[in-house]
């Protein structure tokens, strides 16, 4: 073990002696949580038995007792519906057939902003120390919150401690030198409380083969070695019973090696948000809610490179860093949340967002705008029955006004619900979809302004059983998505002269491109609305209690994803799989707890499932091959101090192919790993 990872040890060792020992949790580290309070799927608190929309929760004792410290690990482990393909720039998310940008990504219900490059997300930012549990919730979610909601949401509640003081440290160590050291300090006094947390990740490069697919050498890695930083603050004030205020902000960077290129890839971000809350007698209230988030990415150069920038080239020497992308993203959220007696709640909302994107290379300097303005209604009626009615209206400053309905229906009769469920979503186009004008080889591909939003229309059905020691519970949906957004493309040997040289002019004056390099130019890719897709799945899921310290849960998913495109090599119109999607997934958990007297043993078995991940590129199957990994985590808890041990992907299942190919996993192979955790409260 390095120097410095013992030295991580000791300091985190040294700031926890100065607060006095905390109670031991063994009820909570026993138990396996069944019907926690969940809030993403109607934006009100329910009980999860209660919730008249489904929800999957993830708890932190989920995430502890799998040793887990990394949250695309988390999901990736704990959330089979959730897959990930992952390179050295980030990681592409799937949820039951759809892609990243269907996808929303929420902290507190305030959006992430985690793209990077080339649709890819970079989810390292968002810190497991800080998390209570994790709501998904599947299908569109519009009506409450927004574009991007159509394949689902994430909501990551994060905790706010109770005790006056609470610190802890987490340090783990494993293969391919990596390494998370987690610091909380969290101080709660009378009216003012301090949430402070800080992560620091670093991981050593790693190769699946050493060898391209033309059996050529290669210095390049499946997985670059990183170093980054993350640091959270969060300031409470309660003058009042009723009044309660809220300051917080957060800075991540994240540098990696990326070798065999001759750049270096950095990423950086910062956040803002500050609110308040007034309640307004039992169970009203009213919220106002301001956020600001700002990611970008840059490269630093290894040598004197020449690049396009604004349409004039630019040279960076050996050192020197220059912009990638630069996203800001700007929330103002107005919300009323009104108890009507004990039959039913009502909630409104206004809404501003702003989204900006600078991009020297594509030459994108621009900001668009959206307003929006939301209702929903909960009922309870005839005892038995729960409805949600909502919608919310959208003027985005390009796509024009859009509506997102939302209706739900629930059941329950002693430990059985029964729930239905329609929604509509929407997603605005991209900065990069409206704007995006870039030559790459001889590609040339431009943004359209006049894009339309996708929509979507969703419905499930769910029957569930909650009892004291075990639950179950089966969703069947459909999700039909219209007006999907695709890069039309056009050969340029096939347009007559005039549309031709309209095009060349254009890339002559935007781009500062030659009359030779517009001559090598052989395809032109427009954004449109040019698609339609369907999915089709279900799901299954179970959790128990066996008693004498047992627990055992599981999950399968079966996803039928297929968009409908156009093949420019037929001229017709047919339906593919959704690329990137997987048909079967699945999930087991294993877990056994025990204690004597100061000590408690925890024992936790994952094992993850995935079919074949689809790609295909022309008559090519480039399909990742399905596979499935298994992870042992034990955990060893002397009062305030706890040991991990373990082993991930203890049969070393690696995908071994040449480098460049569709991996089905970046997995480094078996890995042991050792933590040590260390959590006082006074």
């Amino acid at each position: 073990m390095k120097k410095q990872n013992w030295l991580f040890i000791l300091a985190g060792g040294c700031i926890a002696m100065s607060a006095s020992a905390q109670e031991t949790r063994k009820d909570k580290d026993l138990s396996v949580e069944l019907n926690p309070v969940v809030v993403t799927g109607t934006g009100t608190h329910h009980r999860l038995k209660d919730a008249p929309t489904p929800v999957d929760v993830i708890t932190a004792n989920d995430i502890k007792k799998a040793g887990i410290t990394d949250f695309k690990e988390a999901m990736t482990v704990l959330a089979p519906s959730l897959s990930f393909s992952s390179n050295s720039m980030g990681d592409y998310l799937m949820m039951n057939g759809l892609g990243n940008s269907y996808v929303l990504v929420l902290v507190n219900g305030q959006k992430v902003n985690t793209d990077v490059a080339n649709g890819n997300l970079d989810l390292s930012r968002i810190n497991t120390s800080d998390i209570k549990r994790v709501e998904i919730l599947k299908g569109a979610g519009s009506a409450l919150y927004g574009s991007d909601a159509i394949a689902g949401v994430i909501n990551i509640i994060t905790n706010q401690p109770l005790d006056q003081i609470r610190v802890s440290s987490n340090t783990k160590v494993e293969g391919h030198g990596q390494t998370t050291q987690q610091v909380n300090l969290d101080v709660q006094k009378g009216m003012w409380g301090s949430y402070t947390s800080y992560t620091y990740r670093k991981a050593d490069s790693w190769k699946q083969n050493d060898y391209d697919e033309d059996g050529e050498w290669t210095d390049k890695t499946s997985n670059d070695g990183y170093d980054s930083n993350t640091f959270n603050q969060k300031f409470t004030f309660a003058p009042t019973e009723a009044l309660s205020m809220y300051a917080g902000g957060g800075y991540y960077d994240r540098n990696f090696d990326h070798k065999g290129y001759d750049y270096g890839i950095g990423y950086e971000s910062y956040n803002l948000s500050l609110g308040a809350k007034y309640k307004l007698g039992r169970a009203s209230y009213v919220s106002l809610d301001l956020y600001n988030d700002n990611f970008e990415t840059n490269k630093t150069y290894r040598k004197e490179t020449s690049v396009k920038e604004w349409g004039e080239s630019v040279t960076y020497g050996i050192g020197q860093t220059g912009l990638t992308k630069r996203n800001h993203y700007y929330n103002a959220n107005l919300k009323g949340l009104f108890r009507n007696g004990d039959w039913g709640r009502t909630v409104v909302g206004l809404e501003y967002v702003q989204d900006k994107l600078k991009r020297p290379d594509a030459l994108v300097d621009k900001g668009v705008y959206t307003l929006a303005t939301y209702a929903q209604e909960e009922v309870e009626f005839l005892k038995h029955f729960k409805a949600t009615a909502g919608l919310r209206l959208v003027k985005h400053e390009t796509a024009g006004t859009n509506l997102a309905p939302k209706a739900s229906l629930m059941y329950t009769i002693g430990n059985f619900n029964l729930r239905g469920q329609y929604s509509g979503g929407f997603r605005a186009p991209s900065m990069n979809q409206l704007y995006y004008f870039m030559n790459k080889g001889t590609t040339l591909t431009n943004g359209n302004d006049k894009l339309k939003a996708e929509k979507s229309h969703y419905g499930s059905i769910n029957a569930e059983y909650i009892g004291t020691r075990f639950s179950v519970s089966a969703t069947a949906y459909i999700n039909q998505i219209d007006d999907m957004i695709e890069a039309e493309k056009t050969l340029f040997s096939k347009m007559d002269d005039a549309q031709k040289q309209a095009i060349y002019t254009e890339a002559k004056d935007k781009l500062g491109m030659t009359d030779a390099q517009v001559a090598k130019l052989k395809t032109y890719k427009k954004y449109a609305n040019l698609e339609e897709g369907l999915i089709k799945g279900f799901e299954v899921n179970f959790n128990s209690n066996l008693g004498a310290g047992f627990s055992v849960g599981g999950s399968y998913t079966y996803a039928y994803a297929r968009g409908k495109k156009y093949n420019e090599e037929t001229g017709t119109t047919e339906w593919q799989n959704i690329d990137r999607s997987i048909r079967h997934s699945g999930s087991v958990n294993a877990n056994y707890a025990q204690s004597w007297k100061n000590y408690l043993l925890n024992v936790n078995i994952t094992g993850l499932f995935h079919s074949k991940r689809f790609h295909e590129a022309s008559d090519i199957d480039e399909s990742a091959p399905g596979y499935g990994i298994w992870n042992l985590s034990t955990r060893h808890s002397f009062g305030q101090f706890e040991i991990g041990l373990g082993m991930n992907n203890f049969l070393n299942k690696v995908d071994r192919r040449p480098f460049g190919v569709n991996y089905f996993s970046t997995n480094p192979g078996r890995t042991l790993f050792a933590s040590l955790t260390i959590n006082l409260s006074k």
